[in-house]
């Protein structure tokens, strides 16, 4: 039986920063021109996971875990000081052409049109540079313009439009040369509720019609529940969780919320959990993950219950409790 290879494949993926160090003060300045101090920062320290083809993944972290570096060296732009590292078969940083074809990096701060002149005329210099024939082009564009709603949009000097305009056109830049992997670095960063959503819708639909493969990093956990079943955590450099987004859920809580509609908040509730809250008949209890089907089943029995719903907790407080365990 032939086994396809990942698309991704990272072992031991570590980069490594070398910078200067010294004391505030003029003695210290003067001192740190005869000999500089210099310490050894671990961005990306011994990293390993696969990503399979046509995977969604969220690779997740706080500010400083090391994220955008192990995109960039996935992407090829930043070579690693140590461990193997595969994308799509190809070694990123040898930078090959037929690498770089297949792949795109899009990062939510940072632009790839250019400011003076119409997104169109930008896509225009995306297809000289990736040689795509005219025809393609063309097809192409319109598909991405009835995605993404860019009709009035290309004729416009790209200074001139909103942070969510210009972030749908640099995703459309970005994809017009049909990569195969996608490195999506905040995407929705600054944009509005409705301009999120479209992007999100976006981005999912285009991973089923060309079934690539997408690696999203985002602090907005909306994005990371929208679209990935798989989420891949890691903290100053190192690798904490991986796996399916539920399984993450079920293993770092060990809590439930039941929210109850009653016609008033006069019974005690506190024999069936924690009260959270209590407010017009609706009341918020948190119970043990383990005692969640026994209370459900005691609040309907013992209580004139008009509604009731069990939810697991944000999945912001749940990855903020791992960012706190800080161990893998």
């Amino acid at each position: 039986m032939t086994t396809t290879p990942p698309a991704i494949r990272v072992r031991d993926l570590r980069k490594t920063y070398v910078v200067a160090e010294r004391e505030a003060g003029a003695r210290a300045a003067l001192k740190s021109l005869v000999r500089r101090r210099k310490i050894e920062i671990a961005a990306v320290d011994g990293i390993s996971f696969d990503v399979d083809s046509g995977e969604i993944v969220g690779f997740l972290g706080p500010n400083g875990a090391g994220k955008t570096t192990t995109l960039k060296m996935l992407s090829g732009l930043l070579h690693p000081t140590a461990g193997e590292l595969s994308v799509l078969g190809a070694v990123p940083w040898r930078r090959e052409k037929a690498f770089l074809r297949q792949i795109t990096l899009v990062m939510g701060q940072r632009n790839q049109l250019v400011w003076d002149i119409p997104a169109a005329d930008s896509f225009e210099l995306n297809r000289a540079i990736y040689r795509i024939p005219s025809a393609d082009f063309q097809r192409l564009v319109k598909e991405l313009t009835e995605l993404l709603e860019l009709g009035p949009l290309l004729r416009k000097p790209v200074r001139n439009l909103s942070l969510g305009e210009r972030m749908k056109c640099e995703i459309a830049a970005a994809l017009l040369h049909r990569p195969r992997m996608v490195f999506l670095d905040e995407p929705t960063i600054g944009l509005d509720v409705t301009m999120q959503r479209r992007i999100r819708g976006f981005i999912a639909e285009y991973n089923r019609r060309t079934g690539a493969t997408v690696l999203l990093t985002s602090h907005d956990m909306s994005d990371v529940e929208a679209l990935c079943r798989r989420v891949i955590i890691i903290h100053r450099g190192k690798l904490l969780f991986d796996g399916a987004l539920s399984d993450l859920v079920s293993r770092f809580t060990e809590h439930k919320t039941i929210v109850v509609q009653l016609k008033d908040c006069r019974a005690d509730l506190r024999p069936y959990g924690e009260v959270v809250s209590c407010e017009d008949g609706r009341v918020t209890l948190r119970v043990a993950r383990a005692e969640t089907a026994r209370t459900t089943e005691r609040l309907l029995a013992d209580l004139p219950v008009s509604d009731l719903t069990v939810e697991d907790p944000p999945i912001e407080d749940v990855i903020e409790r791992v960012f706190a365990q800080g161990t893998p």
